[in-house]
């Protein structure tokens, strides 16, 4: 064995045994060369064998840290809850999912139910106080007639320094364009209004994220549910063979860190996308919330930046990286702005202005950078904390999702098992957790779980993936001690 593979194989046992914890930091290359007699360049080697095997990461200028003891990774295709015999497309013309929706989301709302299950982030991850340091400045500054001159399209003051997010991605997105929502969710629906009507089909992600299934329910739409792989994010040819035998009217797509699987399409699959769907003329809701929430050295590019007809909604909102009570979003709306901006005046009017307000304030002033980057830090040393766990209580061949950004992790379980069934026993014990029908206009998935990485890890959420892991092998071949 060569002196590289010992030095992985010592540190590698050091990570599965716990001895170097999720979000160690690991030694410096000169502490190690000079630890064990070896050149820079062997312990380099070392380092990128680690970070192959998914169980370090590099951290631009800071070092390389411990992501956790790998689990079965999702296969490309079929593992996620995609029947063999429905890869392709399909279509529900009547979609009934909010019942069961509202039962899960009604149950993580309590305090004492461990939130495995949450759409959410922990506020505590949010500079909540330096937030309100902001409104108190900007609120007696705030005169009546702002109150109406920027009903329409959102304060000037925060589109800018949107805009300013846009162009420090590459991308050049005019201010005076830019429209400011109650959240993303209702910029997601605006533009699902602008370009569709009742009874028109509508393509989704399959798994995907159910509040699009509730608005297609809402409006009297039909939903198209294309299939997410689970490495390579939405299938492309089944998406293309799709349009070919349905008229379908638009499109509404996560394309990084997807909601329920964490998966993102590469920045070539984006452009392909975007031009499959110009060449038909179809537009495109873009759900880009998590885009902020990124482990690696660069944020990934949306789908709107290859966007040259006017067809991309960009929607996004700053409730999952800063906010989520101040409940304040965007759209970057290309062609359809005008229709976007009535309809806004026709239902809601405008997010609150004291809050787009003290939301420009801390952008400008906050350090909102550095923010997103101890964000960044923590969640992904909270997806290794998770990741650890599961490796360490779940039943074997369980498969799991490692994304690259997000706060969501896609688990799988074999042919046969019952989230739903798991779902109920979790909460008996005080957890929640996000069964996979939920996710699909046909409660498809049902052997699969979403689990939420995004609060700090301690004793109580080690303590609930170890149930978790004990009511799993109650429906698993494999025996496991009683809780």
């Amino acid at each position: 064995m060569k002196r590289y593979e010992q030095l992985v194989e010592l540190l590698a046992a050091d990570i599965r045994n716990g001895r170097l914890a999720p979000g160690a930091r690991l030694p410096s290359i000169r502490t190690i060369t000079l630890q064990h007699g070896l050149s820079a360049s062997t312990a380099f080697k070392a380092y990128y064998r680690l970070e192959e095997k998914g169980l370090v990461r590099a951290r631009p200028r800071s070092g390389y840290y411990v992501i956790g003891p790998p689990v079965q990774a999702l296969a490309p295709a079929g593992l996620t809850g995609l029947r063999e015999k429905r890869k392709s497309a399909h279509v529900s013309s009547r979609l009934d999912v909010s019942e069961l929706v509202f039962s899960v989301l009604d149950e993580v709302r309590h305090t004492d139910i461990v939130p495995l299950g949450s759409a959410f982030p922990s506020p505590d991850l949010f500079p909540l106080q330096r937030l309100g340091k902001s409104l108190a400045r900007v609120a007696p500054r705030l005169h009546s007639w702002e109150m109406v001159a920027h009903l329409a399209q959102g304060h000037p003051a925060l589109r800018q320094q949107i805009a300013l997010r846009y162009l420090a991605l590459g991308l050049a997105q005019p201010t005076d364009e830019l429209i400011v929502t109650n959240g993303a969710l209702e910029a997601l629906n605006l533009c699902l209004s602008a370009v569709a009507q009742p009874g028109d089909l509508v393509a989704i992600e399959s798994p995907g994220f159910y509040a699009s299934l509730q608005a297609l329910e809402r409006l009297n739409m039909k939903a198209l549910e294309i299939p997410v792989h689970p490495q390579d994010g939405l299938d492309l040819a089944a998406l293309d063979k799709a349009l070919e035998r349905h008229p379908v009217k638009a499109c509404w797509f996560m394309t990084s860190f997807q909601n329920p699987t964490g998966t993102s399409l590469s920045r070539e699959k984006k452009q392909a996308l975007v031009a499959l769907l110009a060449g038909r003329g179809i537009p495109l809701i873009e759900d880009d919330v998590y885009g902020e929430l990124y482990f690696g050295e660069r944020a990934p590019w949306p789908a709107k930046a290859f966007d040259r007809e006017g067809l991309v909604m960009h929607c996004s909102s700053f409730s999952k990286t800063l906010a989520p009570g101040y409940r304040v979003g965007w759209v970057s709306p290309g062609r359809f702005g005008e229709r976007i901006a009535r309809l806004q005046l026709m239902t809601s009017l405008s997010a609150s202005l004291p809050a787009q307000l003290a939301l420009a304030d801390y952008l400008q002033h906050g350090g909102y950078d550095k923010h997103l980057r101890k964000l960044r830090h923590a969640m992904e040393a909270q997806l290794a904390s998770l990741l650890a766990a599961i490796a360490r209580h779940f039943p074997p061949g369980v498969r799991v999702g490692r994304p690259a950004g997000g706060y969501f992790v896609w688990v799988a379980f074999d042919a046969g098992f019952d989230a739903l069934t798991l779902y109920e026993a979790a909460l008996a014990h005080g957890i929640s957790v996000a069964p996979g029908p939920i996710f699909s206009a046909r409660r498809d998935f049902r052997h699969c779980l979403r689990l939420n990485y995004g609060h700090p890890w301690d004793a109580r959420l080690e303590d609930a993936v170890h149930t978790l892991g004990v009511l799993a092998r109650r429906q698993s071949p494999y025996a496991g001690p009683g809780i």
